[in-house]
This record gives C-alpha cells, sequence and structure tokens, in this order.
C-alpha cells in the first residue's frame, strides 16, 4: 500500500501533473494510468481509490494508449474488441455509440461524469479518441459510486490533462473512401502552478458506403496548483459532427418457414404458397406464386439479404448532426496527509437531429394469426403486377433532441490503520439533472392508412412504393413534401441524487475487502405537449404528466483473497438503481409499480507471470435488469375491476457467462492481447410473450480477439519496426422477430484480420493500419431485421511529429 492512495477521480486530473517546486517533490503520486510493472495496471474505477488490479473486488479491464494508438483507433466503436463483454447492442439503427455489457445497457462516463446516455434508436453520440488516453470498462451496477445507472456497467474514458512538461504534436491521416484529418496536441506551463491544454481535430470521410462522417472537436484545459495539498482545473469540449446514418443496413426477407409446414426457403415451392382459404389475405394467381416461388433464396427468412456494397439509404435520410458542449470544474483538496477531498461539477448539453428510414420489410409469404399474406404485411402487387422485392410499411422519422444536464460529485476518503490493518473510508455524494427535449416526425408509403372512429380514412400516407430493394425508386423532393405527422412532442425531465459511504481494507496484504451502501433516488417527469390529431386522437391533446420516483438502498459487496504475490481470487455482489424509462411517458400508477434494479454476481482470478509482464483474469458473471413491467394479460381497460391488475413487475433480462481478458508484455520485442467471453443473454422480461426466454437481439454466444506486436530489428534501423496482426471473431447474432415472420433470424459469424506497421522515433512516428486484411464479407452489426455490412478491405496511414 501506498503512502497516499489518491481518489480515482483526483488521479484523473493529477496523473499528467510534474511538479516543479522543489515543496512537491517530497509527496508521493502514483498516476492511475501509468504502467505499474508494464502490465499489472492500477485502476480505481471499481473503488475510487489506487488500487491494483491484483487486488480489485470486481471485473475492471483498462485499455490503453499503446493499444489504442496500435490500433489506430478514433472511435470507441473500434475499441470494443479489446474488451470482453462489450457488445453492439441489438436493434442498432446505426446512430451513435449503441454498446451493451453483457447484454444490458451501459453507463457512458468522461473522467467518471455524465457522457451521454445509450438512447437506442434515437438519439446518441458518437464518442471520439482525440481527447482519450484510456479507456475502463467496469461490468456490473455500480449506482453508489457514480449515480444513476446502467445495468451492465459503467465505460469510463479518461480524458487528457494538461501537463507542466512542454510537449506539442501534429498529427495528420490519410485512408480509403477520402478519409484524412488533421490535428494538433499542445500543453505546457504558463507558470510555475499552472498549465494548459489544447487538443483540436477536423476530419472528413466519404465513407464505406457512402455513410460520411464529418468531425470537428476542440479540447480545452486550465489546471492551477494553489499548494501542494489544493488544486484546480476548468475544462471545456465542443463536438460538431454528422454522421450519414444507415438504419436498415441489408434486411432479411420475411419469409416464414413455419408457414409452409417448416419447409425452408431453399425447398419450398410455389405449390407450396398456398392463398388463403378464407380470401381474408392477398390471394395470387398461379403464375404470381410461381414468381414469389423463383425469387426465394435458401437463406431468405434466416440471415439478410446481401447487396454488397449498396444499401437501402434513401437520399431524404439526412446525417446525425450531433452538436456538444462540455464544462467541468474539477477541485482536489489534500486536507491532511490523510484525508482527502475531489469535487467535480459539469455541465453538458448535446442537440442532435436527423432523418432516417425505419422499414424496408420485403414480405414473402407469411401465415399471420391464421389469415396468409394479410395486406400490408404481404408481397406488393400493383395493377396486377407482383414486385417480389418490393418494401411494404415504409416510415421515415425526422428527430430533434436537445439534452441538457448538470451533475456533481463529492468525494471525501479518509485513509487509516487500525490493529495493523490498512483501511480507506469513503463518504460521497452526488446529484443529477437532465432535461430531454424530444420531437419526432413521421411520413408513410400508402400501406399507412388511419380512420377515425366512423371508419373514415382521415390519412394515408404520400411515399412512393420502393418496388425493387435491390434498385430502390425513390421519391423525390423533401422530408416536409410528405405531408408529416407529429408522432412525439415531449420534455422529459429527470433528477437523481444520493449518497453513500464505503470501506474498503488492506489486510495484511493477503485479503482486501469492500462493502459500499448508498441510497439513491430518482425522480422522473414527463410533459407531453400533444401529437398530431390524425396520427392518434386520444393523444393529439396534452395528457397529464405523469411523474415517477425510484428509491432505495443500492450496494457492493465484495473481496478479494491474494493467495500470492501473483494469484487472486475475488468475490463481488453489487445491486443498482436504474431509470424506469428515460425516453417515452410513463403512466400507471406509481404504487402499484416496482423499482427498477439491476444486480449482479462474479467470482474471478487474476494472474500474473513473466515478472509481471502479464495479467490474465478470468470471471463468472451473471448480471440482469430486474422489476421490468410486462402487461397482464387477463386486464381489459373499463372492464377489469380494481382486482386485476393492469401490469406485473417481476420480468428480468439475465446474462449468464465467463469472461477473460490477457494483456502481456513477454519481452522487449513481443506484446500481447487477448480477450474472450461467453455469455446467454436472455429476454425475460414477458411470460406471456413468444420471445420469452429467448436470446437477446444482437448479443453473440461467443466473441474472442487478440492483437500481437512485435518489434523488429531490421534494416539497420535506428528504432525497431513494430509489426502488429489481429483478429477478432464475432458469433451468430439473433435478430429473431415473431412479429414480424421471422423467428428463426440471425446474423451469421464472422471472423476478421487485421495488420500495422509502425515506425517512431523521439520525434515523429509513421504508421500503416490495414484492416479487412482477406477483404471479407461480414455483417458487423445487427440491426432491426437485418446486418450492417461490415467495411470491406481499407488502409491509413498516420503521422504525427512532437516538438
Amino acid at each position: 500500500m501506498t503512502t497516499h492512495k489518491y481518489s480515482i477521480l483526483a488521479l484523473a486530473c493529477l496523473s499528467a501533473f510534474n511538479a516543479n517546486a522543489n515543496d512537491l517533490d517530497s509527496v508521493e503520486r502514483i498516476t492511475v494510468y501509468d504502467k505499474q510493472n508494464r502490465v499489472v495496471l492500477d485502476s480505481g474505477l471499481a473503488t475510487k481509490s489506487n488500487m491494483t488490479l491484483m487486488e480489485t473486488p470486481a471485473p475492471v479491464v483498462v485499455v490503453d494508449q499503446e493499444l489504442i494508438n496500435s490500433q489506430s483507433a478514433t472511435n470507441l466503436q473500434d475499441l470494443v474488441r479489446n474488451i470482453s463483454g462489450v457488445t453492439q447492442a441489438g436493434n442498432n439503427y446505426g446512430i451513435g455509440d449503441n454498446l451493451v455489457i453483457r447484454g444490458l445497457g451501459a453507463n457512458y462516463t468522461y473522467d467518471g461524469m455524465y457522457g451521454g446516455a445509450g438512447l437506442g434508436n434515437t438519439f446518441n453520440p458518437t464518442r471520439s479518441m482525440t481527447n482519450v488516453e484510456s479507456v475502463e470498462v467496469l461490468k456490473g451496477p455500480a449506482t453508489g459510486l457514480y449515480g444513476m445507472g446502467s445495468a451492465g456497467g459503467v465505460i469510463n474514458l479518461i480524458e487528457k490533462k494538461p501537463q507542466f512538461t512542454e510537449k506539442h504534436t501534429v498529427n495528420a491521416e490519410l485512408g480509403q473512401w477520402d478519409s484524412y484529418s488533421l490535428g494538433f496536441d499542445s500543453t505546457a506551463a504558463l507558470t510555475e502552478n499552472l498549465a494548459y491544454r489544447v487538443n483540436a481535430k477536423t476530419a472528413r470521410s466519404d465513407g464505406y458506403r457512402d455513410l460520411k462522417d464529418d468531425r470537428d472537436e476542440i479540447y480545452g484545459a486550465l489546471k492551477y496548483v494553489l499548494s501542494d495539498k489544493q488544486d484546480i482545473m476548468i475544462s471545456a469540449a465542443y463536438i460538431k459532427d454528422a454522421i450519414a446514418v444507415d438504419s436498415i443496413g441489408h434486411p432479411i426477407r420475411i419469409f416464414n418457414s413455419d408457414s409452409v409446414h417448416g419447409k425452408t426457403a431453399g425447398e419450398v415451392t410455389a405449390a407450396d404458397l398456398i392463398n388463403d382459404a378464407t380470401a381474408k389475405g392477398l390471394q395470387l394467381t398461379e403464375q404470381q406464386r410461381q414468381q414469389l416461388a423463383d425469387s426465394l433464396a435458401a437463406n431468405d427468412g434466416l440471415t439478410p439479404y446481401t447487396f454488397g456494397h449498396n444499401g437501402i439509404i434513401s437520399p431524404m435520410a439526412n446525417d446525425n448532426e450531433g452538436e456538444e458542449l462540455r464544462f467541468k470544474l474539477t477541485h482536489n483538496y489534500f486536507i491532511t496527509d490523510n484525508l482527502f477531498l475531489n469535487q467535480q461539477l459539469q455541465y453538458r448539453n448535446y442537440e442532435s437531429s436527423f432523418a432516417r428510414q425505419t422499414g424496408a420489410y420485403n414480405y414473402v409469404y407469411w401465415n399471420r394469426n391464421g389469415v396468409i399474406n394479410a395486406d400490408p404485411r404481404a408481397p406488393l402487387v400493383v395493377d396486377d403486377v407482383l414486385y417480389p422485392f418490393a418494401a411494404r410499411r415504409q416510415e421515415y422519422r425526422q428527430v430533434e433532441a436537445d439534452e441538457k444536464s448538470w451533475q456533481y460529485f463529492a468525494d471525501l476518503r479518509y485513509d487509516f490503520s487500525f490493529a495493523g490493518i490498512d483501511n480507506e473510508l469513503l463518504v460521497n455524494a452526488n446529484y443529477e439533472d437532465r432535461d430531454i427535449r424530444f420531437k419526432q416526425y413521421s411520413i408513410y408509403d400508402a400501406d399507412q392508412v388511419i380512420k377515425n372512429k366512423d371508419g373514415e380514412v382521415i390519412y394515408q400516407g404520400q411515399l412512393p412504393y420502393i418496388f425493387d430493394i435491390r434498385n430502390p425508386n425513390w421519391g423525390e423532393g423533401s422530408f416536409f413534401d410528405y405531408d408529416p405527422l407529429k408522432t412525439s412532442d415531449y420534455n422529459k425531465k429527470v433528477q437523481a441524487w444520493g449518497v453513500g459511504i464505503q470501506h474498503v481494507a488492506y489486510i495484511h496484504d493477503t485479503f482486501t475487502t469492500r462493502v459500499g451502501v448508498a441510497f439513491n433516488r430518482i425522480k422522473q417527469s414527463y410533459q407531453h405537449f400533444g401529437v398530431d390529431a390524425r396520427y392518434r386522437a386520444s393523444a393529439a391533446e396534452p395528457t397529464p404528466e405523469a411523474d415517477t420516483s425510484d428509491s432505495g438502498m443500492t450496494y457492493n459487496l465484495g473481496a478479494t483473497y491474494k493467495l500470492s504475490d501473483d494469484i487472486s481470487f475475488f468475490v463481488n455482489h453489487s445491486k443498482g438503481r436504474t431509470a424506469y424509462s428515460v425516453l417515452g411517458s410513463v403512466s400507471g400508477n406509481e404504487a402499484d409499480r416496482d423499482d427498477a434494479e439491476s444486480v449482479s454476481n462474479d467470482i474471478g482470478m487474476r494472474v500474473k507471470a513473466f515478472d509481471d509482464q502479464l495479467l490474465a483474469s478470468l470471471v463468472v458473471f451473471d448480471s440482469a435488469r430486474t422489476n421490468l413491467e410486462y402487461a397482464n394479460p387477463d386486464y381489459e381497460a373499463g372492464v377489469s375491476d380494481a382486482s386485476v391488475p393492469k401490469s406485473f413487475y417481476d420480468g428480468e433480462e439475465q446474462t449468464k457467462g465467463v469472461e477473460l481478458d490477457l494483456n502481456a508484455d513477454l519481452n522487449e520485442q513481443w506484446k500481447l492481447n487477448v480477450n474472450a467471453v461467453y455469455q446467454d443473454a436472455r429476454d425475460k422480461k414477458n411470460p406471456n410473450s413468444s420471445s420469452f426466454d429467448t436470446r437477446q437481439k444482437g448479443v453473440p454466444y461467443v466473441t474472442a480477439s487478440s492483437w500481437l506486436s512485435y518489434d523488429a530489428k531490421w534494416f539497420n534501423l535506428a528504432e525497431p519496426l513494430t509489426i502488429s496482426a489481429g483478429v477478432q471473431y464475432v458469433d451468430d447474432r439473433s435478430t429473431h422477430s415473431t412479429s414480424f415472420g421471422i423467428p428463426d433470424g440471425y446474423v451469421p459469424s464472422y471472423t476478421v484480420y487485421d495488420a500495422a506497421i509502425q515506425y517512431q522515433t523521439d520525434d515523429w512516428k509513421l504508421q500503416f493500419n490495414l484492416n479487412n486484411l482477406f477483404n471479407k464479407t461480414y455483417y458487423s452489426k445487427a440491426m432491426f431485421l437485418g446486418g450492417m455490412p461490415g467495411e470491406e478491405r481499407n488502409a491509413k496511414l498516420t503521422f504525427s511529429y512532437t516538438l
């Protein structure tokens, strides 16, 4: 145990501090993010104290800057391959960082402070690595330490800080699809006690499949050291980006094998595609049934229909234009040698707007609820002409969103010894206020027909049908030329606060125990401003505000046993609280609604080897989000008496599995990173649903990745060439949807290889990355009823020069 074990948030600010004053030289400050014995890292994410991973009683993964730079990762999506248990969310509409940890939601933070939520298919930023020093991931809930959170855990991005040692770097990137960027990073001391940092970058790319990506960002920070006991830092960030949205990818054609006695699309004949005997559904001629059968491929109803490098991306779909502004004030105060206070206050504003498609459903054959090819869930026939590859039920949505948030954290820690045992006592408090203003408009094709209570048609979509998804005929003009309906208009407020206490004991360098208890309260209010009367007459007028509040105790319990200096075992049990519904209205009687919670249980082992140049961890886990609402099928509005509940609240999402993470600097030449997970993420929300206890969409059973680097001393160069190679495997991902007739839909597994070569001197670095080395055709994400095509083989050249 060191002389001072500082708060993780304080160390995030002090990690780059090089004191020049003589009166500061005697103070021992160990940076949390530098390497300790090369790979045996320290991390305070789980406990907010400077603790080696060998002691930490919780599952934590650290991705350091060396690995980030080696892979030339420019955004958070690029880093997913290095973290076991972190995958793309199912039903990802190509908007922002929709990631999940162990199949459950993720919290995004910058140095422990709110960095935007994963809000599904709505608005969500794409987080850049430009100002990120390293990334830490804590698996499982941590409400007591980080406030209102998601069940899966915390993805914490450590930002670069001012240094008193002068350093100025310019960098440039050139890559495929007319991609380029230019940036600079400058830090130095302005006075003996004041240091600054400015980091800026501009980047442009036409993108694979014309998915453009434009981004401008600037970060600034000033740190002032008042004394050897106290410092403050003011930081700001401004990011403006425009990222093209592919919300469909390559869809799965809707062919339901159960409707033809289990025959696959490759086995079925025209004679199997019978008409509905009651004539309720679309009636096809023998010639049309043959035409439909001829259009089928063996994988229809199972995997996405491949368009090659093309996609169903309408010119009326607008980029996700995001603008983010953050201000943060950080205060560190070493009141005494053993008493430390850290405070952080942050304001964040994120605005987003985009227009995207939501459907390109290609209905082929489906017996739905006893009706075969019930229009419009049927093949398209216009003027007796069948279009077997037509899209049905198109919708475009235009979203305007603005989220403002304030967040305050205070952590007071006292270090003391008692009976020969070193102890840490942490008292913390937090407050958060989020205000979300949201509007959404929709346009439809002619499949969308809205009638009033008298059966009269009051709205019909005006978008032209897409007759062939392989070569779409797009509508002309703008979004507002097609009579949009306002389908959402509300303001959502979420306020949360909590107080907690945590005790950590280091018992004779053998046991580390951690007991944390907190009380948290989350209050939500929803103000509805009304929607288009044609869309939903009952909701056209503003509805009364419905509020909800979750409150109660949360806790983190853990212990680590060091069998030796090189082997340790840990157990962890944690319980957190999640917001009931961050987006959307909250209805019903609050007294009937159980609070939403999250629970995680972990048993893990960590091993060091090769003179502390290898660290491996193996974790068995069981994580869940609990008390989820589902409808009571016996309840009928206006009919059931008060004794019949409208909803039940004991549904859950649960994931069980095992994770492996390994980092090794085997010698001066070889470096290795390996991670893998087996996980079974189950949807257990609604026992009345056909999807009950099925796989969570988009979450693979197995993912595995490795990155190997070798320093080759070739060609009599002054410095070695660093040659790297990586491989990533992702298992099948379910896209099952009983309600859309493809209960067995999935995105196939894939294996992708990457390589890099780097040459670096004291002043400059040149690096060449080649991704998807063998030009594998694959789907990188599971989408809603389809898959997002992964990038073809591509190259990037990076150059940086340091003064």
